[in-house]
């Protein structure tokens, strides 16, 4: 009996523009990495984007 293999994440967090929102998401969208959440920086007007990925090889 053979266990499934486990998915593996990377993770990454990152500062998001406002005026740019969209864009910043699409980049890495298109590099593989999900979304997961978007929180509040040291100030509100400042939003970190939370995302994931699976791990390669």
């Amino acid at each position: 009996m053979s266990s499934p293999s486990q998915t593996r994440w990377e993770y990454l967090t990152a500062p998001v523009l406002i005026h740019n929102t969209q864009a910043i998401l699409n980049n890495f969208g298109r590099d593989g990495w999900e979304l997961v959440a978007v929180t509040t920086g040291a100030n509100p007007e400042q939003l970190v984007a939370w995302f994931k990925r699976p791990v390669q090889g």
